[in-house]
């Protein structure tokens, strides 16, 4: 890597990763702002104000956005999470300028008409049903809920249809004014771009932001619980979940190769006893997430809803005994597992700029590709089974949809 990092002077923090012989540049800036910024009655209003910004900025109109950056054969979108929002665009090296010109007028410039936000609300509650239709995104919804209980960090990203509706252009535009603080946001730009170009486009777009009060964010505690959605589908949707790690916590890369031994894979136990030899479920998986104040560990799976019950114990046993006897065979097929993601992800530019502003927003710092991969390999086995044994510490949370499942399943 040869990516370097630069702050203006008013916080804002960029992000550059030239790479020989790249034709095009992927160019983007994050916010480490998401739903959980959120206040109560407001709910889906960061996934909101992302859709808002297209409908017109800068001068531009909706279609006059749209037309600017593909006149060009270029990209721009945008997506929100609990904890970040981020925009983004894939252009030829020759237009990193103007892509980010256009990024610049979608969270400074917004027009935010009220007949376009009425439009725009009945697109996302048309998302929102249907979300609501599909049990395997749904079911991370009600999953986070019985992890977090009524707390900011479990409220669904889309927001629910009263909140929607009860959002105002001036409550859009407040967002914006309050929440994308320069000491939030990250610059990050990787391909056929000079880093000196980047910082001086980034210091004339974005050097007047005015610093301020950096909102708080009101901290996430794993409370675990249930949460069951007696709705009828095809199948029977569950997951459950333990308290994982924060993500600056040193034992990350530990819980991600146990997480991948245990489930990230067809070769992983969960595919293999679940799927293979007991014929219980098509889609099983084990995931784990780490924020700046909370983590987890979290297991998905849909199955026939008579056999959702005798699935979800299983792979609790599977978790259990993995944490006391995963093998230094399994750890090395992880090991090998993540360490190819991570370096076929950084022969793109769009990975190399996610993870550079990624790096940057949990460490503050830019982690290179070597440091990653050395984390990885310094993994032994002990450390992995201890990763696994620690999430049986805690409390546990259980969401299902079409069969509801005891706690203690």
């Amino acid at each position: 890597m040869s990516a370097s990092l630069h702050r203006l002077g008013n916080g804002l923090t960029v992000a550059t990763d030239p790479m020989a012989g790249a034709q095009s540049a992927a160019v983007g800036l994050y916010a480490s702002v998401g739903s959980r910024s959120e206040i109560e009655g407001l709910g889906g209003l960061a996934h909101l104000v992302e859709h808002m910004v297209f409908k017109g900025a800068g001068g531009r109109d909706a279609k006059a956005i749209a037309e600017c950056i593909e006149d060009v054969g270029g990209s721009l979108n945008a997506w929100t999470a609990r904890d970040q929002t981020a925009f983004h665009a894939r252009v030829l090296g020759a237009d990193v300028g103007l892509a980010l010109g256009l990024i610049a007028d979608l969270v400074r410039s917004p027009k935010m008409d009220e007949g376009e936000l009425e439009r725009e609300k009945l697109v996302i509650l048309s998302e929102l049903g249907e979300a609501m239709d599909q049990p395997d995104d749904l079911i991370h919804d009600h999953l986070f809920e019985a992890m977090y209980g009524r707390q900011p960090i479990a409220r669904p990203v889309l927001g629910r249809e009263p909140t929607i509706r009860a959002a105002t252009a001036a409550d859009c535009t407040a967002w914006l004014t309050d929440e994308y603080r320069p000491e939030r946001l990250v610059i990050a730009a990787s391909g056929a771009i000079d880093p000196d170009d980047i910082v001086a486009m980034a210091e004339r777009l974005f050097g007047d932001l005015e610093p301020g009060q950096v909102p708080v964010v009101a901290p996430g505690q794993f409370v675990g619980g249930a949460r069951h959605d007696r709705r009828a589908f095809e199948q029977a949707h569950w997951g459950f979940a333990m308290e994982g790690l924060v993500a600056t916590d040193p034992r990350v890369p530990a819980l991600g190769l146990f997480t991948q031994a245990v489930g990230g894979g067809m070769s992983s136990r969960l595919f293999q006893q679940l799927r293979e030899e007991r014929g219980l479920a098509y889609s099983v998986y084990a995931w784990n997430q780490g924020y700046s104040d909370t983590g987890l560990f979290a297991v998905n799976c849909a199955t026939d809803a008579k056999k959702a019950g005798e699935a979800m114990a299983l792979a609790r046993d599977i978790v259990a005994r993995a944490a006391e006897d995963l093998s230094q065979s399994e750890l090395d097929r992880a090991r090998a597992q993540i360490e190819a993601g991570l370096l076929m992800s950084m022969e793109t530019v769009p990975g190399r700029a996610d993870h550079l502003a990624r790096s940057i927003e949990v460490f503050g710092r830019i982690v290179s590709q070597e440091e990653a991969v050395a984390e990885l390999r310094a993994v032994d086995v002990a450390a992995a089974r201890a990763a696994g044994a620690a999430l049986h510490v805690g409390p546990v949370a259980v969401a299902s949809i079409g069969s509801k499942l005891a706690l203690a399943a």
